[in-house]
């Protein structure tokens, strides 16, 4: 069974581990990459539904996991296939579920349900199988589920980055026809729930990664010896990052050039002063058109964010923080959706950030350029992001949603 906290139920066959799990329940409409998606720790404490109807089909492998283990609290899929068929496959997907102790539930109506959640916003659930299902009958049984249910954590307030960062520092060298060479530049990212492929993009174009954890100081960030400052991806409320935050402000103090992705670019925010809000349904897939203002280019990018940046459109700023001290501020990105800010470049400092996964881990590579106007920001200072004037939407139609 599956309960939601407006009191929806949804029958189903159990998968995966049997027992109860509770999370925020989300969807993501990408057609590929559930393996990506199972192993993302952005998706730490929410159930997952899969908007595509057939999944399973290619198994998993030890190649594709994003971090090493599976995040998710919760899955939910409509049709699972009967047997795995890629030959890149290792094992079958209900094994891996069962196998990590992941609690999900098949032969549901996703899309039902998808549309469910994208009228009335995110909701808090509990999938129950075996012997979590309850011995009363009927609406007494139903009624203690959802009991159990609203009194599981919401996502609002939760501060989860430390519960999935690494608990120590770690390097990545650069690859490929990088490997054995100086690096171009060295960056310091804070693992606020990073996936793998994130220090890999960087460490191809040449660049030697210092994985620095979640809690780590502005001394750390210095010992790297950092040509930069990365923020990762992460689970949780961004209000609750308050020393990630104070860390960022000390960056854009020394003028350390900045790149933030998803959580990271939300921290980027609040360190400039804006604040952020959370998603009536997010942002959750790997087919979100976004476009880039600053070059007038549409961009198709992979997302996985509930919160966003409360940040003027269609106009320059200054950012709010102590009476402006960080200067002008433009809303760089825009989703062409729903109008939320995807992006923030500051004009004055060289720092910006997107809302979505350049990484592109599983999904299309068209915001890899990012990466490169990076390296290219810190190993040339004066070709960092060029101002541009900004021709986003002037209003927040998810916002006021």
């Amino acid at each position: 069974m599956l309960v939601l906290e407006d009191g929806t139920v949804l029958h189903g066959r159990a998968y995966g581990a049997r027992g109860a799990t509770f999370g925020e329940i989300v969807f993501s409409t990408g057609m590929t990459g559930y393996q990506e998606t199972l192993t993302d720790p952005s998706y730490h404490r929410q159930i997952v539904v899969m908007t595509a109807p057939h999944i399973g089909n290619t198994g998993i492998n030890d190649e594709d996991p994003e971090s090493t283990r599976i995040w998710v609290s919760g899955f939910v899929v409509r049709d699972p296939a009967r047997r795995a068929s890629s030959w890149r496959s290792n094992r079958e997907l209900e094994d891996e579920l069962r196998e990590q102790g992941v609690v999900a539930i098949a032969e549901v109506d996703t899309r039902a349900l998808t549309r469910h959640l994208r009228d009335g916003g995110v909701l808090r659930a509990g999938i129950f199988s075996g012997d979590a299902l309850p011995d009363l009958p009927g609406e007494l049984g139903t009624a203690a589920l959802l009991e159990q249910v609203l009194a599981s954590p919401g996502m609002a307030g939760a501060d989860l980055a430390g519960e999935v960062s690494t608990t120590t520092a770690y390097v990545v060298e650069p690859i490929g026809a990088f490997e054995g060479k100086e690096p171009v530049a060295v960056v310091a990212a804070l693992d606020l729930g990073m996936k793998s492929m994130t220090p890999q993009r960087l460490a191809e174009r040449g660049v030697r990664v210092h994985v620095l954890p979640a809690s780590a100081t502005f001394a750390d960030v210095q010992a790297t010896g950092a040509d930069g400052v990365f923020f990762s991806n992460g689970p949780g409320d961004p209000a609750t990052a308050d020393e990630p935050v104070a860390l960022l402000r000390q960056v854009l103090e020394e003028e350390i050039p900045f790149f933030g992705i998803c959580f990271g670019n939300q921290l980027l925010g609040r360190a400039l002063g804006y604040g952020t809000y959370k998603l009536a349904y997010g942002h959750r897939g790997i087919n979100q058109p976004v476009q880039d203002v600053t070059t007038g280019k549409v961009e198709v990018t992979a997302h996985n964010h509930g919160f966003a940046v409360d940040a003027p459109l269609g106009t320059e700023s200054i950012a709010p923080h102590e009476g402006g001290r960080y200067g002008r501020v433009i809303v760089s990105h825009v989703g062409l959706n729903d109008n939320v800010v995807e992006g923030l470049q500051c004009l004055d400092l060289p720092a910006f950030s997107v809302q979505y996964h350049p990484e592109a881990a599983a999904g299309p590579h068209d915001a890899a350029y990012l990466f490169d106007r990076f390296v290219a920001m810190m190993t040339s200072p004066d070709s960092g992001p060029a101002p541009a004037a900004a021709t986003t939407p002037s209003t927040h139609p998810a916002k006021e949603a």
